[in-house]
């Protein structure tokens, strides 16, 4: 019997542990926040639907012109946020389909877990974390919550009347997305038992995912990121010979001292993916070998030592701090209570695409829009901001702009400073 073969038997002890109707977990999974329309001989499952949702969606669009780690608007082959997600997907996929889990809540999952990752990467992220801070908005920015921000509250698409409406994703998805952080070491993943509310979840890692999906996602988005970041590394010359070496050395180690003529994400992943496979268990949850999950965490720390600290990285930092922070400032200049609207009408003349997209915004989020014009735009989406509250109005600026992309946040600035 082949190697492959005796992994795949091991595992028909994980049938029942995925998120399929016959799990006594499914209805829980599959609740939303409010009904869904329904649509006459919908042949898709939940989960399938909610895929489908996400990879129709604005907010998923845009994540091809997101930054992942490096800045990359005159470079094609520089990883972007879309291309990361299906990373993951492609990753989690294999892994699911392997373990016997739901394939389609994986997909969805792992497509809509950066769905509203604000722009120029980690970085914005740092960038609107202090502006929320410092304008006590809340007690932090961080992208897994407001991700589910975004797909709770704010991503809307028409239905079959063409009305706007909340994305209202089932309850195992939300979890899966606010729940994906992989920034944080840990032996072995397992779903946890409680079913909580999601709003109620106030840091990164606070909670385990309440799916083995959710828990496959997780652990794939560090598989997936390692090796691709590496890649952009050496493309971009980030790294130097001495630092080529010491990396060569990690990763010999998986291939048991022998020497690879190329490092790239395929020499990583499927290591790290069949390794995973062999050593899980529903007794001990999925989990490296001590050996791998070391060589992860030696990697890691190597490509935050030598790559995300990189001097080169400081000028795109600056930059991106200069886009977002201008962007706010000059926003909440425009703030008057109800006047807010005419205000912002008033600068279209010479801020055409800032003003009105934001103006938009309002409207379509804020009860400064009258019923008549909620009606004719057919917005019956949620309404999350009172005009008349500075507050409320700083953080729909902070929505606005995590929302952007790169080049849409560096459009308005350019257009800030043109005369």
């Amino acid at each position: 019997m082949s190697q492959t073969s005796t992994i795949k038997q091991s595992f028909k002890k994980f049938e029942g542990c995925g998120m399929f109707n016959y799990n006594p977990d499914y209805k829980n999974a599959i609740l939303r926040l409010d009904d869904l329309y329904k649509k006459d001989e919908d042949i898709r499952n939940p989960f399938e639907r909610d895929y489908h949702r996400i990879l129709y969606s604005n907010a998923y669009r845009r994540l091809k012109h997101k930054t992942q780690v490096f800045f990359n608007t005159n470079n094609d082959h520089i990883c972007t946020r879309i291309e990361h997600v299906n990373h993951v997907s492609s990753v989690a996929e294999t892994i699911a389909e392997f373990l016997g889990f739901n394939p389609w809540l994986v997909r969805a999952i792992a497509v809509g877990h950066d769905l509203g990752h604000s722009p120029f990467g980690h970085t914005g992220e740092v960038i609107l974390n202090k502006i929320v801070k410092d304008n006590n908005l809340a007690n932090n920015f961080w992208h897994e919550k407001n991700s589910l921000r975004f797909i709770d509250k704010i991503e809307t698409m028409p239905d079959y009347e063409g009305c706007e409406r909340n994305l209202n994703l089932s309850y195992a998805v939300r979890d899966g997305i606010i729940c994906h952080c992989g920034e944080v070491d840990e032996a072995a993943l397992k779903p946890r038992k409680d079913f909580i509310d999601l709003e109620t979840i106030a840091s990164a890692n606070q909670f385990q995912s309440y799916t083995y999906e959710g828990c496959v996602v997780k652990i794939s988005d560090k598989i997936a990121y390692l090796g691709r970041d590496i890649e952009d590394a050496l493309s971009k010359k980030i790294l130097e010979e001495e630092q080529k070496l010491e990396l060569e050395t990690i990763v010999q180690e998986l291939y048991g001292g022998k020497k690879l003529k190329d490092i790239n994400t395929t020499s990583l992943v499927h290591l790290f993916i069949i390794d995973l496979c062999k050593n899980s268990t529903p007794d001990k949850g999925l989990c490296f070998s001590r050996e791998y999950f070391e060589i992860m965490r030696t990697i890691k720390k190597f490509n935050y030592t030598n790559i995300y600290s990189h001097p080169r990285l400081k000028t795109f930092e600056d930059y991106a701090s200069l886009i977002i922070n201008t962007l706010f400032n000059r926003l909440f200049r425009y703030y008057d209570g109800e006047n807010s609207i005419n205000r912002l009408k008033e600068d279209e003349k010479f801020y055409p695409l800032l003003c009105e997209h934001f103006k938009d915004w309002l409207l379509k989020y804020s009860n400064a829009a009258d019923s008549d014009y909620r009606q004719s735009s057919k917005y019956i989406n949620k309404i999350i901001y009172d005009i008349n509250n500075p507050k409320d109005f700083k953080i729909a600026i902070v929505d606005f702009i995590s929302g952007m992309t790169d080049s849409f946040s560096i459009k308005l600035f350019n257009e800030l400073i043109a005369f």
